[in-house]
């Protein structure tokens, strides 16, 4: 009865009694095929019309779809929403045609009906707010909310490399696991780490995300305990809270509880937080990967807008205020350490690994590589700016021209984050890779490395990659700042598409130009961002806050005794009568006041000395009391040094080789006690 009823009811109207659904593509032909295709699968027993963009004003279209669809019933408009003006008079047409029956999508393909009774989280979805958040509401306003941030309970501690006991113990705090190199922060957490491990004991706390299995053996080889807590499911509105929402992300009461607990149980002398969205966590040392406020500054210099303002102001207001909390700040480069304008910042830049990025000869081509994960949003900018812009103008010219890049876990789901399409626009010769475990191949087979960055704060690892792997780099100013380069002599600096498309076509087309560029930046890496340099300013920023409890002094009468019970007990050592090591210049490592190691040494002529022996009583080695004994010598005397040492004696030669010594000679049958051959090696002060 109740359908017959219908039936005549519409029949009087002089409509349809089967409502039909009638799509409207406001959008790009992917986007607008995708929703059709979808909103086709989501009601597959309606009559489907699809309505494109014709000429005419709002209310010419309108009157154009009343008389097409007079005698139906419209019972679902979906309808496509971009910023693309072009599309507007087709938009404001389906509205007054079917104000009740909007179904809109946006540019990530969700989709959400458009009611009057939902009138916030509607406006909000057509702000650009993802699906699952536009019915959030601030705790502050609708406390009764059901749909509130949620904490993990459970962690995860495994074991590494044992304590030792004349090692301090350093704390570091990170809001990701640094392995894999996913992105620029592993790297530079991962290599810092390696090189903190060499006097220190490493404790870290990291957060994981999407229950991801960490690849963790890497890291365990040199740290020795790390602490994973999952990252907190963030429910709030990211414009609701005085503090930015990237430091309210990351509020874990129990990664709090780990990180003060842990801390006092260890017995940790440092305490060194990663980025400045964790320094409410406390420490000793915060480490600065950008100086957040100017980097939202950027923002809002571009775009003008009430949410960008929103977002620096309070940037600069938590940034500025957390600051004093730490004993000393560690910046990227001296434009962040002015930047911060404090008393107690250090500069620690970004490196790279000289000894994997090693120069390879270039292959004909003109093949082009970007490196950037989508994750970090500038990055998106960077490569929108790049295809949009300056592809376009380079394209039709070379027409051999190919990109690859780059963009790191999930390419997509951070493009549709911070871009307006589904996807990057599609092309032939763009070859868009996700996450690549090793870049080391796509550098060798690149001829010119792009960076054109729009926003930035810190210093681009992929800079130095591409400098270490002696490829030219075309990047914008704020790609390639602190960095020290100097533009048509170590990178090619463009601001406009016009001029970045230019450097591109001048140096594709004078490779003895690209070799010279190519190789004075990587003249400029291996003086100012080798992983060992930087490790050195690192360590010497630990121990200036805890001092090493192992004590450097000279040797002196009552320590005869205990230099002869080490050398007996080290049967590679040359055995002296313990009396003449005080005849040269002789060094003991005590240890709670007991000697465990000594370095003996002579300087023949200026500027030239020999290490005559080293030993530590072996109980005590592989925990960094040889690389300190012979530290302190070096470091107080520069030149050229000499040594022997035995041939099967690998982990001196691999102290020795970690310290710059190369090898220069051997001398066959030269220990009497055994006849074996010794390696003669020198190294060259700085």
């Amino acid at each position: 009865m109740k359908a017959r009823l219908k039936q005549l009811l519409f029949r009087l109207l002089g409509k349809d009694p089967e409502a039909v659904v009638v799509s409207f593509l406001s959008g790009e032909e992917p986007l607008a095929a995708a929703m059709l295709e979808e909103v086709r699968r989501l009601v597959p027993d309606r009559r489907h019309f699809a309505v494109a963009l014709e000429p005419g004003s709002a209310w010419q279209l309108y009157g154009r779809l009343r008389r097409r669809f007079r005698g139906l019933r419209i019972g679902l408009a979906p309808l496509l929403f971009t910023a693309d003006p072009r599309f507007r008079p087709l938009r404001l047409a389906a509205f007054l045609l079917a104000p009740s029956k909007i179904l809109a999508y946006n540019l990530r393909l969700e989709r959400h009906h458009l009611k009057l009774r939902t009138a916030i989280a509607s406006w909000l979805f057509l702000r650009g707010v993802p699906l699952d958040r536009i019915f959030l509401r601030p705790r502050w306003l609708c406390p009764w909310k059901r749909d509130r941030s949620v904490e993990a309970q459970s962690y995860r501690q495994l074991e590494g490399r044992p304590f030792s006991p004349e090692r301090r113990r350093v704390a570091v705090l990170s809001p990701y696991f640094p392995y894999p190199f996913s992105h620029g922060g592993a790297v530079r957490i991962f290599h810092l780490l390696r090189e903190i491990a060499r006097d220190f004991d490493v404790v870290l706390f990291a957060f994981t995300e999407g229950g991801h299995a960490e690849e963790c053996q890497p890291v365990l080889e040199f740290c020795s305990k790390v602490v994973l807590v999952p990252k907190p499911r963030y429910r709030e509105p990211r414009w609701s809270t005085l503090a930015p929402p990237e430091v309210r992300e990351y509020r874990s009461r129990v990664m709090r509880r780990l990180w003060e607990g842990f801390c006092r149980e260890f017995e940790v002398s440092v305490r060194q937080v990663e980025y400045t969205h964790l320094a409410t966590y406390g420490g000793e040392i915060l480490v600065e990967h950008d100086v957040t406020f100017d980097l939202y500054r950027q923002v809002h210099d571009r775009q003008r807008s009430l949410s960008a303002w929103w977002n620096w102001w309070r940037w600069r207001r938590f940034e500025t205020r957390v600051l004093h909390r730490f004993r000393c700040v560690v910046a990227m480069s001296e434009k962040d350490a002015a930047l911060l304008g404090r008393t107690n910042v250090r500069v620690i830049g970004n490196g790279v690994d000289l000894a994997r990025f090693r120069p390879q000869p270039e292959s004909a081509g003109q093949r082009l590589l970007f490196i950037g994960s989508f994750r970090h949003f500038p990055n998106v900018v960077a490569y929108r700016f790049f295809t949009g812009q300056i592809w376009p103008l380079l394209r039709d010219r070379f027409p051999e021209m190919t990109l690859t890049a780059v963009a790191g876990p999930d390419p997509l789901l951070y493009w549709r984050a911070a871009a307006d399409s589904l996807e990057p626009p599609a092309d032939d010769r763009i070859r868009l890779l996700g996450f690549v475990r090793d870049v080391h191949p796509l550098y060798a087979e690149a001829n010119l490395v792009i960076v054109p960055t729009l926003v930035s704060a810190g210093t681009n690892l992929k800079v130095l990659e591409a400098m270490a792997m002696e490829r030219a780099v075309v990047s914008t100013p704020s790609g390639c700042a602190g960095l020290g380069l100097e533009h048509g002599v170590s990178v090619w600096v463009a601001g406009t598409p016009a001029a970045f498309a230019e450097g591109i076509a001048t140096l594709l087309a004078d490779p003895a130009l690209r070799l010279r560029m190519a190789r004075q930046a990587r003249r400029v890496a291996e003086e100012h961002f080798d992983w060992k340099r930087l490790g050195d300013r690192q360590r010497s920023v630990l121990a200036g806050i805890a001092p090493s409890p192992l004590v450097i002094r000279p040797a002196a009468e009552h320590d005869i005794a205990d230099l002869d019970r080490i050398q007996k007990s080290s049967p590679e050592a040359v055995l002296w009568e313990p009396q003449g090591y005080l005849a040269y210049d002789c060094l003991v490592a005590e240890l709670a006041g007991r000697v465990v190691g000594f370095v003996v040494c002579r300087t023949p002529v200026d500027a030239e000395s020999e290490v005559l022996s080293l030993v530590v009583d072996p109980p005590l080695r592989r925990h960094g009391i040889g690389r300190r004994l012979m530290l302190h010598v070096l470091g107080r005397s520069p030149g050229t040094w000499f040594l022997e040492v035995r041939e099967s004696n690998t982990s001196a030669l691999n102290l020795y080789k970690n310290l710059g010594f190369e090898e220069t000679a051997r001398r066959p049958n030269y220990y009497q006690d055994t006849g074996e051959t010794a390696v003669v090696m020198r190294r060259q002060s700085c």
